[in-house]
């Protein structure tokens, strides 16, 4: 098949085409254009095929990219206490007392340090610990004590979603807070946390830390909260929780 060449127009270039298809397709030695202006579909052909293009790539658009929406990122911390029936929030004092029953959930991403259901010292004999290990928080441990029964093994990873004890009715209820880095016991007892002990007075600083923070989450706040705290919140706890979640 011959073709002509247009000037200042190379056959083989893309526009070529365009050229032709403006032109109704004059410049054709070997086939005329079909009746009524259309170009016959044999010429087309032969011209795209001595111009090195293929009908696929004359047909494709300039395709723009869709942006894709964001997810939003899973929340660091969670309520704790989001499962527990008839929560009743109670004083704060070396932690966060509560009445009610049912699951408690971990924090956070953390591995536990303690649990067990028998350990003397807290009524009911729950005491169960974990250090965090993301957020804000990171590195900082938490008990759980009092009436909860564990279900949860030392060295065991969990997250928000991980039901780490059952708090039942016995008439303590529970108590939860910043635990000493060992576990050993509750962070207000340490010199640097003003070593206030099970006696008071209350509530301790930490303990009104802490409470904020379940406040953040969603739990209603502590009958006490407005009365002046005790002790010292040591440097390595942050002090505004409003961006947790």
């Amino acid at each position: 098949m011959a073709l002509t060449h247009w000037p200042g127009q190379s056959p083989h270039s893309a526009g070529g085409v365009a050229d032709a298809l403006a032109a109704g397709g004059s410049g054709a030695a070997a086939t005329e254009p079909a009746a009524g202006g259309q170009l016959n579909g044999q010429w087309l052909k032969g011209f795209m095929a001595q111009s090195g293009i293929s009908a696929r790539a004359s047909s494709r658009q300039p395709k723009h990219p869709v942006a894709k929406p964001t997810p939003a990122a899973p929340p660091v911390y969670r309520n704790p206490l989001r499962g527990v029936v008839g929560l009743v929030p109670e004083r704060i004092d070396m932690g966060v007392d509560f009445g009610g029953s049912g699951p408690v959930y971990a924090l956070g991403n953390a591995v536990i340090t303690n649990a067990t259901g028998s350990s003397a010292g807290w009524p009911g004999g729950g005491w169960i610990t974990y250090r965090l290990t993301g957020g804000p928080a990171t590195g900082l441990s938490v008990y759980v004590a009092e009436d909860v029964q564990p279900s949860v093994q030392v060295g065991q990873e969990v997250t928000p979603a991980t039901v780490i004890a059952t708090m039942f009715n016995g008439g303590a209820g529970i108590e939860t807070g910043w635990a000493q880095p060992d576990g050993a016991s509750a962070e207000s007892q340490l010199p640097e946390a003003g070593a206030v002990g099970g006696g008071g007075p209350f509530p301790t600083e930490v303990g009104l830390n802490f409470e904020e923070l379940l406040r953040v989450l969603g739990v209603s706040a502590s009958p006490n909260i407005a009365e002046p705290g005790h002790g010292i919140v040591p440097p390595n706890y942050p002090a505004d929780w409003t961006a947790v979640h």
